[in-house]
Protein backbone atom coordinates (compact mmCIF):
# COMPACT_ATOMS: atom_id res chain seq x y z
CA UNK A 1 0.00 0.00 0.00
CA UNK A 2 1.16 3.47 -0.92
CA UNK A 3 0.90 6.14 2.40
CA UNK A 4 1.33 9.94 1.30
CA UNK A 5 4.64 11.42 2.19
CA UNK A 6 6.08 7.80 2.94
CA UNK A 7 9.79 7.52 2.93
CA UNK A 8 9.24 4.28 0.93
CA UNK A 9 7.44 5.90 -1.86
CA UNK A 10 10.66 7.01 -3.28
CA UNK A 11 12.03 3.32 -4.03
CA UNK A 12 8.76 1.71 -5.44
CA UNK A 13 10.08 1.60 -9.13
CA UNK A 14 12.92 3.59 -11.09
CA UNK A 15 10.01 6.36 -12.28
CA UNK A 16 9.93 7.04 -8.45
CA UNK A 17 13.33 7.10 -8.01
CA UNK A 18 13.44 9.67 -10.99
CA UNK A 19 10.76 11.56 -9.49
CA UNK A 20 12.36 11.70 -5.96
CA UNK A 21 15.56 13.09 -7.36
CA UNK A 22 14.42 15.75 -9.39
CA UNK A 23 12.21 17.27 -6.65
CA UNK A 24 14.94 16.77 -4.29
CA UNK A 25 16.94 19.02 -6.90
CA UNK A 26 14.72 21.77 -7.39
CA UNK A 27 13.76 21.63 -3.46
CA UNK A 28 17.31 22.36 -2.90
CA UNK A 29 17.83 25.54 -5.07
CA UNK A 30 14.55 26.81 -3.85
CA UNK A 31 15.84 26.61 -0.25
CA UNK A 32 19.49 28.08 -1.35
CA UNK A 33 18.33 30.72 -3.65
CA UNK A 34 15.37 31.79 -0.58
CA UNK A 35 18.12 31.77 1.74
CA UNK A 36 20.75 34.13 -0.36
CA UNK A 37 17.94 36.16 -0.98
CA UNK A 38 17.41 36.62 2.42
CA UNK A 39 20.89 37.31 3.41
CA UNK A 40 21.21 39.67 0.70
CA UNK A 41 18.16 41.43 1.98
CA UNK A 42 19.77 41.51 5.55
CA UNK A 43 22.80 43.24 4.46
CA UNK A 44 20.76 45.77 2.41
CA UNK A 45 18.83 46.85 5.41
CA UNK A 46 22.09 47.76 6.25
CA UNK A 47 22.08 51.16 3.98
CA UNK A 48 18.81 53.37 4.13
CA UNK A 49 18.73 53.89 0.49
CA UNK A 50 18.30 50.15 -0.40
CA UNK A 51 15.76 48.90 2.15
CA UNK A 52 13.18 48.80 -0.55
CA UNK A 53 15.24 46.44 -2.80
CA UNK A 54 16.06 44.52 0.31
CA UNK A 55 12.27 44.43 0.75
CA UNK A 56 11.80 42.97 -2.46
CA UNK A 57 14.50 40.48 -1.68
CA UNK A 58 12.54 39.72 1.47
CA UNK A 59 9.53 38.71 -0.65
CA UNK A 60 10.81 37.10 -3.15
CA UNK A 61 12.66 34.88 -0.18
CA UNK A 62 9.33 34.32 1.64
CA UNK A 63 7.49 33.25 -1.72
CA UNK A 64 10.72 30.75 -2.30
CA UNK A 65 10.16 29.29 0.78
CA UNK A 66 6.64 29.23 0.32
CA UNK A 67 7.22 26.91 -2.59
CA UNK A 68 8.88 24.50 -0.75
CA UNK A 69 5.62 22.58 0.48
CA UNK A 70 4.15 23.19 -3.05
CA UNK A 71 6.90 20.70 -4.04
CA UNK A 72 6.47 17.91 -1.43
CA UNK A 73 2.69 17.92 -2.71
CA UNK A 74 3.97 18.00 -6.97
CA UNK A 75 6.21 15.15 -6.22
CA UNK A 76 3.03 12.96 -4.06
CA UNK A 77 0.99 13.67 -6.42
CA UNK A 78 3.35 12.82 -9.37
CA UNK A 79 3.88 9.20 -7.59
CA UNK A 80 -0.20 9.08 -7.45
CA UNK A 81 0.15 9.43 -11.56
CA UNK A 82 2.26 6.36 -11.57
CA UNK A 83 -0.60 4.61 -10.21
CA UNK A 84 -1.70 2.81 -7.01
CA UNK A 85 -4.61 5.28 -6.54
CA UNK A 86 -6.79 2.66 -4.56
CA UNK A 87 -3.85 2.03 -2.41
CA UNK A 88 -3.51 5.18 -0.77
CA UNK A 89 -3.52 4.92 3.09
CA UNK A 90 -3.72 7.41 5.89
CA UNK A 91 -1.03 6.99 8.84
Amino acid sequence: MMALFHPDNRNRSDRHKKIYAYCEIVYTMVDVSAAVLFVIGSILFFNDATVTPGTWLFLVGSILFGLRPTIKLYREYAYLRLGDYDDITRQ
